[in-house]
């Protein structure tokens, strides 16, 4: 198969970014999928900080980070992304954000709409010239549904002198499948 499903594309549009050095920003840490391949890429020399609400998916994620040896390139922070600025004031080369609900556990505790606009807002001015912002959205379910659409809105609102925008999904497949929204900086 030549088209990637959408994690897998996520991850090369994120491993074409980051190097070695490099900042990034988990804004859903989850399971630790996503934070583990940040840190990975940016190396030990380079920075990631990782945020989520709820605790276990930070124990989650602290668990996969020092089984891969990886855990000193990551700082886990229990907080709402969307107070990403109380801690993030350093350049970013990029940030990803997989909406939704923590795998496995508990589906009443998801993303919302306002909250991840204003993180998605707050991350903007962070992100370097030809930084990278990517969203996975879960449309399949009413919270997901409301969210997809906000963040689409947003998305499309975008100034195209300064930003780019892709959105990466399948039409073909039932039951609203989840899509992408990469957004790439082209101004400082």
């Amino acid at each position: 198969m030549y088209l990637d499903n959408i994690l897998p594309f996520a991850r090369k549009l994120l491993s074409c970014r980051l190097s070695a050095g490099c900042r990034a920003l988990d804004g859903t840490a989850g399971n630790g999928h996503d934070t583990l391949l940040l840190a990975e890429l940016v190396g030990a020399s380079g920075k990631v900080l990782a945020f989520d609400v709820q605790e276990a998916a930070l124990f989650q994620t602290a668990s996969r980070l020092a089984q891969a040896g990886v855990a000193a390139r990551v700082t886990l922070i229990h907080d709402s992304h969307e107070k990403l600025t109380d801690y993030v004031d350093e350049p970013l080369d990029a940030a990803v954000f997989n909406f939704g609900w923590l795998p496995g556990g508990d589906k009443s505790c998801t993303t919302e709409a306002q909250s991840s606009v204003n993180a998605l807002n707050a991350v903007l001015p962070l992100l370097k010239p030809n930084g990278l912002l990517l969203a996975v959205l879960y449309p399949g379910h009413e919270v997901g549904r409301r969210e997809a659409q906000a963040v689409e809105n947003w998305a499309e609102n975008l100034p195209q002198q300064e930003f780019s925008v892709l959105k990466y999904g399948f039409t073909n497949r039932r039951n609203a499948p989840p899509y992408l929204l990469a957004v790439e900086k082209l101004t400082a």
